[in-house]
């Protein structure tokens, strides 16, 4: 019984934490140029983390949580297994993927920061009207019937420097617009603590073995390594000893 109501009052925690989210979820003020980008590290067991990548992966593709497009995918499995995926997404559905992600596991960490694309906004447009009156006059001058060779050559070079640099400003405006209007949602999966600490026993416990077996080897080394110093001292000593005392006996001789 009171196992059950722990848990119940886990699952109302956790429930509270998910509304909590949800209620704080980041909005960009209308008619401001905010690129926001979220991080949330999230701890899942790891026989679900590949299955959880792969759900929120096609759950993006689909479009299910609103307009998304999955920008990297990655998970590494072994001793210490993990995985991410990098999504750009509407912000209504930041939320809910981030609940999507989380289930069955506990969001360790989330960091959310904007970058302030006004002024990037405002000098592409101020561009594009400049090239765009600029395009408009040589035009003009090009219909002209009393223009020389040169000068047509000229405005025909520049006509197209022109072209090639509102084709640029409209790239990045479009890109700006891009990161305006969804929010890039990093999501990283790891294993509890709990767990790698228990991989980290399995593993000692595995390289036991080799441990021992790497240790006798290097005593062995060690004791063939320093027993011809031993013995080259050893045998000095004697000699210097048997010296010793021959010298002192005949000192001691009257």
């Amino acid at each position: 019984m009171l196992l059950v109501a722990l848990a119940g009052c886990s699952g109302k925690q956790h429930a509270e934490m998910a509304n909590a989210g949800a209620a704080g979820a980041v909005a960009s003020p209308e008619g401001a140029a905010l690129a926001y980008e979220h991080e949330v590290d999230i701890q899942l067991d790891a026989a679900q983390i590949g299955p959880r990548v792969k759900q929120i992966s096609e759950a993006c593709q689909s479009s299910r949580l609103g307009d998304c497009a999955v920008l990297q995918v990655g998970q590494q499995g072994g001793e210490y297994p993990s995985g991410s995926i990098r999504v750009r997404i509407a912000p209504k559905g930041v939320e809910a993927m981030i609940g999507l992600a989380g289930q069955g596991g506990d969001v360790a960490s989330r960091n959310t920061q904007a970058e302030d694309l006004a002024q990037q906004v405002a000098d592409t447009a101020l561009t594009k009207a400049r090239l765009q009156k600029e395009h408009e006059r040589l035009l003009a001058y090009q219909d002209d019937k009393g223009i020389k060779v040169a000068d047509l050559l000229v405005i025909t070079q520049r006509l197209s420097e022109i072209e090639a640099g509102l084709e640029q400003a409209n790239k990045d405006a479009a890109n700006q617009r891009r990161r305006i209007d969804t929010q890039l949602l990093t999501l990283r999966f790891q294993t509890p603590a709990g767990q790698r600490s228990r991989s980290e026993i399995g593993e000692a416990l595995g390289d036991f073995g080799a441990t021992v077996t790497s240790s006798v080897a290097f005593v062995v080394r060690a004791v063939a390594a320093l027993l011809p110093v031993t013995l080259v001292l050893w045998l000095v000593g004697w000699i210097g000893l048997k010296l010793w005392r021959r010298r002192r006996r005949a000192s001691s001789m009257p």
